[in-house]
């Protein structure tokens, strides 16, 4: 196998065949409540005989060290040896955690990735990060793992609600933002809605991979990738806490996206103008998170916990006009919540 994207109505009939070679031992495919039900019938006719299906519930709350055990457990209880593929058929929760147990089960066992969502097809499983929330954090463990090859079949994507396609659509415009200043004006006065996403999962896709290509394991130009992660992972984390207030990934994000081209402004990187387009076009996506502004200091706090900081230095992220990111720009604690504050007075 090799860790190859293929994108597209071959993409299944691909996977199928790695799955049927002799240096194959045996497949376990890893889903969750609503791809067991919604997408695997789609997969089935590409699986041998004799795979293994192993499920746990869907939801962020579940991307943890005990589904992990249960998944290690499976593996063992079936006597899973090193010559094993994990097919793990979800959204960023399963391609993140599948990626992770299988990196650690016997020091590493081969996986592959069927993204089933937009976020999980134009980001979270290409380029080889794995791992699960600890103690309330985002992905805080995991490691650097390329899976052998990841399979993005778009027709997944009309299992999905609305926003679940929205909550993806965060991270194409982060990679239109850092990199392609020519597709975010272009897309701004199109619309988010299209009947074909495949050219823009394609575009994502090849822009992660020259960025991830040149850094695989985020020690320079792959932060770039990060931009909005700064404050939408603490904001993510901070609602988790709290099961009443549901949020999805790419919701956080799209308002990290504001935040953090805030955050650019006061550092004389952005213009206001340039903020201007892209608040107008985030909240023409996305609708606002709402919190209220006694919140915005505990929201800043989990900033603390982000992986690209050095020490206590929160390094972040940010814009140096529309199309172009810089990573590694010191921010501090007050600025984050500053920034939330900001976000929370545009709600008014």
């Amino acid at each position: 196998m090799d860790n190859s994207v293929i994108i597209g109505p071959e993409a299944l009939p691909a996977l199928g065949e790695l799955l049927h070679r002799p240096a194959v031992s045996r497949v376990f495919v890893l889903v969750d409540g609503n791809t067991a039900r919604q997408c695997l019938p789609l997969l089935e006719k590409q699986l041998p005989a004799d795979y293994k299906l192993i499920e746990i519930p869907a939801g962020e709350e579940y991307k943890t060290l005990a589904s992990c055990d249960v998944l290690w457990g499976e593996l063992t209880e079936q006597r899973a040896d090193r010559h094993a593929v994990l097919v793990n058929l979800g959204g960023g929760v399963v391609t993140d955690l599948g990626g992770f147990a299988a990196a650690l089960y016997k020091r590493g066992i081969r996986f592959v990735q069927v993204p089933t969502t937009l976020l999980a097809q134009v980001d979270a499983s290409v380029g080889g990060k794995t791992g699960v929330d600890f103690q309330g954090y985002k992905n805080q463990l995991g490691v650097f793992q390329e899976p052998a090859g990841v399979f993005i079949e778009p027709r997944f994507l009309q299992t999905l609600d609305p926003r679940q396609v929205k909550s993806g659509y965060a991270e194409v415009i982060k990679h239109w933002l850092i990199a392609d200043a020519d597709a975010f004006n272009t897309n701004r006065r199109l619309g988010w809605l299209t009947d074909d996403w495949t050219p823009i999962i394609r575009a994502s896709v090849a822009l992660k991979q020259r960025i991830v290509a040149e850094d695989p394991l985020e020690s320079g130009p792959r932060k770039l990738l990060n931009f909005g992660h700064t404050v939408g992972h603490a904001l993510e984390s901070y609602l988790l806490t709290q099961p009443s207030r549901e949020i999805l990934h790419g919701e956080a994000v799209a308002a990290g996206l504001v935040c953090e081209s805030w955050i650019s402004v006061q550092h004389g990187l952005l213009t206001a103008e340039e903020l201007d387009k892209i608040e107008t076009f985030v909240f023409s996506v996305f609708d606002k998170i709402p919190f209220v502004s006694l919140e915005t200091e505990a929201i800043a706090e989990f900033a603390l916990q982000d992986k690209k900081n050095t020490g206590t230095t929160i390094n972040c992220t940010l814009l140096q006009g529309i199309g172009t990111g810089v990573f590694d720009q010191p921010v501090t604690l007050a600025e984050i919540a500053e920034s939330l504050r900001y976000y929370h007075r545009l709600q008014a």
